[in-house]
């Protein structure tokens, strides 16, 4: 959410942010220039934080008294709705980020299914960040078709497009990552940014490397990100990418140095088996570099197939590497698709673009509610920085 609280406040809301307590919440405080709360929620499933978090969280929202709450996330997405219903919050939205029990079976799936029917139920309006993704929920029974929608063209945030474009300054900087990380500059590269885990792919994508080394031997695999204890990859998977020679090996990037990494990579892979809408997706092509990735649910919408990149069936390591090569080898259709991805970018995904229209979403919510607007903002209307009158809490 970097830069969209500062603008929510800026047009007019007093805005506060509900979070687990951390160096974020501490650069959102600042940066932001928001009131910052720190709630401690645990990832899994734990009866007794849960429940401490819970009575947190109603205690917190009982003091703010918000016109408004937008939670996100399986956890806060539960708890804070929950304790939003509670204290009979006027506008309560849940933004949809991702169902991470597409690709869980059993019981954490029925587990999983049943929190995410509660956090809609709680909600006034659930906030899709992709159509695919609003058409899964839809389809699971989770929420109801007339309860969920897409906020401008999807996405949470949307995308810092001047940030990832490509300058002397930046390029310079790539140069120099490329060196610091052993890569030279004639050898390409395929790049993965995300969680190391068995939905994102990671398995598939070293099995296409292999693949794809036979007829690119200087070909160069960047994976930027780290391993998670929940859905792990195999144990031959994790040694591989510790110790192969080929393979670059980031460990966590910080958000703003993210834009460097891009720049090193000819093309980027993303295999993930689901997905919310696909950021680094956009991110890339912001970048101006083409995407190879899956038929997946949020991915289909960041990609159009054969404009800015090229989609493969979820699980085919053979497809990965056969449109991951074609690009590897075409340089001109590469750059082709690259720009298309950045044109369509600007067009549809500018962090301006889904922050004015977050906005407009939220000043109909009040507005149906008769509550009272932010100075002379109407829905609608250009949006208008007035003296604050409403609260908008985010968890």
């Amino acid at each position: 959410m970097r830069g969209q609280l500062r603008f929510v406040r800026e047009m007019g809301f007093d805005v506060t942010v509900i979070t687990g307590p951390g160096r974020g919440l501490d650069q959102a405080r600042v940066q932001e220039g928001v009131e910052a709360i720190a709630v401690p929620m645990s990832r899994k499933v734990s009866v007794r934080q849960d429940v401490r978090s819970l009575y947190q969280l109603w205690r917190t929202l009982r003091r703010l008294r918000p016109n408004i709450t937008n939670v996100g996330t399986p956890k806060a997405g539960l708890l804070g709705g929950m304790a939003a219903w509670v204290n009979r919050v006027p506008c309560r939205v849940y933004t949809l980020h991702g169902l991470r029990l597409e690709t869980t079976r059993g019981l954490q799936r029925r587990l999983l299914w049943c929190c995410e029917r509660v956090a809609c139920a709680c909600a006034h309006e659930v906030i899709s960040v992709s159509e695919s993704l609003r058409e899964k929920a839809i389809s699971l029974g989770i929420v109801a078709p007339e309860k969920i929608r897409v906020v401008g063209a999807g996405s949470c945030n949307g995308v810092d497009v001047g940030r990832f474009a490509s300058s002397a300054n930046l390029v310079s900087r790539a140069a120099s990552l490329r060196r610091e990380l052993g890569i030279s500059m004639e050898a390409p590269v395929l790049g993965f940014v995300g969680r190391f885990t068995r939905d994102k792919g990671i398995t598939e994508l070293l099995r296409a490397f292999d693949i794809l080394r036979g007829r690119l031997p200087d070909l160069q695999l960047l994976l930027v990100g780290d391993f998670e204890d929940g859905d792990p990859v195999p144990d031959w998977v994790r040694r591989r990418i510790e110790t192969d020679p080929l393979i670059r090996y980031s460990g966590f990037v910080e958000t703003m140095k993210i834009e460097n990494y891009y720049h090193v990579m000819n093309v980027l892979a993303l295999p993930s088996h689901r997905e919310g809408l696909g950021n680094v997706i956009l991110e890339a092509h912001a970048a101006g570099k083409p995407v190879v990735a899956t038929r997946a649910t949020g991915v289909v919408d960041a990609i159009v197939d054969g404009v800015t990149g090229i989609l493969v069936p979820i699980g085919n390591a053979e497809a990965l590497a056969k449109a991951c090569r074609r690009l590897l080898e075409d340089c001109r259709l590469a750059n082709e698709m690259g720009q298309a991805g950045r044109a369509r970018v600007e067009e549809l995904y500018s962090q301006e673009a889904i922050w004015a229209a977050l906005l407009q979403e939220y000043l109909r919510l009040l507005n149906k509610k008769a509550l009272l607007l932010p100075g002379r903002a109407k829905p609608g209307a250009e949006p208008i920085a007035a003296k604050p009158f409403s609260r908008t809490a985010n968890a």
